[in-house]
């Protein structure tokens, strides 16, 4: 990976430009941010692999979209808490 990728991510992330895939679960509810990314087709090729860590935990449900926007921590967020 260049060098110049993390900064490149991190700006595009601060303008709300950057890709990111909002994966929810049920059972357990939980919402995942997978990103940043600078191009749709970049999240697109990593994006399987983090599904399949996701299904490892075996939720009842799993469900993805892909946005254009600005995300901070936290990245995981659990309906319980």
């Amino acid at each position: 990976m260049s060098p110049l990728i993390r900064p490149l991510r991190s700006l595009a992330n601060g303008f709300g430009v950057a890709w990111w895939s909002r994966v929810q679960t049920s059972g357990p509810d939980v919402t995942y941010w997978f990103g940043p990314f600078i191009t749709r087709k970049g999240l697109e090729s990593e994006l399987s692999a983090f599904l399949d860590d996701v299904k490892s935990e075996q939720p009842q449900s799993i469900s993805h979209s892909l946005l254009r926007t600005r995300r901070s921590e936290p990245l995981t967020i659990s309906a319980e808490g």
